[in-house]
């Protein structure tokens, strides 16, 4: 039975990705998809990675339709960086709990009582928030990012943890928010500890966005990207990982003789993974659901992606 209702899924992904194919060449789309999508929409994908270089992507692309398979603040970016282009999202319940963690009134006030801070917001954010902000940052330019502002002083939202990362890393006195990725800040010290013991050979790669106690113990701390690129060209032959399952993707694609063990069975982002093939083909086919962000929030929140996509 389980061999056939296998069988199936195999034959339904197929004729799944031969619609795909078809619709992106009537519709002159491109999907972008983000790491920690499900497997079956990383294997379709135009351009895989993290929310930096799927922003660069959206900004460059000739195409007219822009399919963002990610979590919904991904899918403005896109709108922001490509006004002119359609972008369409599989499932617009996609949310992110840490950018909803941060509001317009409350970023206001804190930028009432620190006049002269510049507003430094990770990518993981509402186009309302960006459009608050001086400059945008992902994981993997957080640091040059705020080492690149003038002034000693920086508000910034919403992930603490990722803001705690940062603090190592400058001089300057930063006013942190307190939001946080529900996804990486569930994962303990304890959880790192009893893998470690597991599999004493392997090294512990970790995100920044995961508590401060559990990012001290990383044999390699970085983005998305940077943690994919350390594993490809690291001689070490087994990992411990400390981000969202999604990455096993990339890393097994690229590494197909190392071994990867993720530090928790948690490290699963309900968001992202509300995404499938179906969902993707069905929105290429109905061109909904589509992303509108509004003229004067997008020429703000441009602003700050645009300073970001300027740091060298």
């Amino acid at each position: 039975m389980e061999a056939l209702a296998l069988e199936r899924k195999a034959e339904q992904n197929r004729e799944l990705r031969e619609r795909l194919m078809q619709l992106k060449k009537e519709r002159n789309a491109i999907i972008l998809a983000h790491y920690y999508q499900r497997d079956e929409i990383q294997e379709v994908a135009d351009f895989r990675g993290d929310s930096f270089l799927l922003a660069q992507k959206a900004a460059q692309t000739d195409a007219d339709v822009i399919v963002f398979c990610g979590v919904h603040f991904m899918g403005e970016s896109a709108k922001i960086l490509a006004p002119n282009k359609t972008v369409i999202i599989p499932d617009e319940r996609a949310g992110c709990p840490m950018a909803d963690m941060v509001n317009v009134d409350g970023l206001r006030k804190l930028k009432a009582q620190h006049p002269n801070a510049t507003v430094v917001t990770y990518i993981n954010s509402s186009a309302e928030i960006k459009a608050e902000t001086d400059i945008c940052c992902t994981s993997a330019n957080a640091v040059k990012v705020v080492n690149s502002v003038e002034g000693d002083e920086v508000i910034w939202v919403p992930d603490k943890n990722l803001g705690h990362y940062v603090q190592q890393n400058t001089d300057k006195k930063m006013i942190i928010w307190e939001g946080y990725c529900n996804t990486h800040d569930m994962l303990t010290v304890k959880d790192v500890e009893e893998m470690k013991a597991k599999y004493p050979n392997a090294q512990f790669v970790v995100h920044p966005e995961c508590r401060p106690e559990v990012v001290e113990l990383g044999d390699f701390v970085g983005s998305t990207t940077a943690i994919i690129k350390y594993c490809k060209e690291s001689d070490c032959q087994e990992f411990i990982v400390g981000t969202e399952d999604g990455t096993g993707y990339q890393l097994r694609l690229d590494s197909p003789n190392k071994t990867f063990h993720f530090a928790s069975k948690y490290l699963v982002c309900p968001n992202m993974k509300v995404n499938n093939l179906k969902k993707l083909v069905k929105c290429l086919e109905t061109m909904q659901p589509q992303i509108y962000v509004p003229d004067h929030v997008a020429d703000q929140a441009r602003k700050s992606l645009e300073r970001m996509l300027l740091v060298k």
